[in-house]
């Protein structure tokens, strides 16, 4: 049978790497029919026909949303929730990514998004917890497993109530930080067993991201804003094939080689 999936787009119509990656990856995986749904700048958003949703990363506030595109946006999760919980011999696979899973997290309450004292800039040690250790996904990554960590907004204070409510497991922390006193941030959230959302980028390749930030402008604006030293350890670590590219090779594939698998299992069941 052919697998349909949809990439949901809230760039809100800026530059960057993401949608060309994810695209990408969606067709290496042997995904042929998929569609983009643009959510800020054109309103969009998909029904309930595909097999997978991608939902990606994004610029601003995450509990800033404009009416226009967040109404339907919040209905079609709702929407897609409610048919996982109906269907749940045949559910629907979703991935939020960083953007995405800020704004889910908000919308179904599972913790308390902030803003950072400073935007985190580069690749950085995610830690599983217990739950991450053995997740179908993030269970064969090293612990720790590095990631692409550009955000100036987190997810903190878990609500373990609505977690357990929901069925819905943290899998990953940020950095440990013992000279900081702060909370560490929630990097991963299981929220079903189709249903996954990452506060990083697994859609980020190590060669892209080294070429994009050799671009001038580019390179002027991070020297100007995070110095020569961050830049160049940024550069270092893409450079090392045991960080990021480990988690570009993994995550994204793997969800929908798990997701291909799952629907064409589903399907012969109904068949035979």
């Amino acid at each position: 049978m052919s697998i349909r999936a949809a990439i949901l787009d809230l760039y809100n119509g800026t530059e960057n790497l993401g949608m060309a990656s994810i695209k990408r990856l969606v067709e290496e995986s042997g995904i042929t029919e998929y569609d983009v749904y643009d959510v800020r700048l054109k309103n969009e958003v998909p029904d309930l026909s595909y097999d997978v949703y991608i939902s990606t990363g994004g610029p601003g506030n995450p509990l800033e949303v404009e009416e226009e595109w967040g109404v339907p946006f919040f209905n079609f999760l709702d929407k897609l929730w409610a048919y996982n919980h109906k269907y749940s011999d045949q559910p629907k696979h979703v991935l939020f990514i960083c953007h995405s899973f800020q704004m889910a997290c908000h919308h179904f309450g599972v913790g308390k998004i902030t803003k950072r004292k400073s935007q985190s800039f580069g690749v950085f040690p995610v830690h599983k917890t217990d739950a991450g250790k053995t997740d179908v996904l993030l269970g064969r990554l090293q612990d720790p497993f590095y990631v692409a960590d550009f955000r100036l907004y987190q997810l903190l204070q878990p609500d373990y109530a609505r977690l357990k409510k929901m069925g819905a497991e943290i899998l990953a922390l940020e950095k440990i930080r013992p000279h900081v006193p702060l909370e560490r941030a929630i990097m991963a959230v299981r929220f079903s067993d189709a249903c996954l959302g990452v506060q990083f980028h697994p859609e980020a390749a190590a060669a892209g991201m080294i070429e994009h930030f050799y671009k001038k402008a580019v390179h002027e604006k991070v020297l100007e804003l995070k110095g020569e030293e961050k830049f160049s350890k940024m550069i270092e670590d893409l450079g090392d094939p045991q960080k990021l590219e480990q988690t570009y090779m993994t995550v994204i594939p793997l969800f929908l080689r798990n997701a291909i698998e799952k629907v064409q299992q589903t399907s012969e069941a109904f068949v035979t």
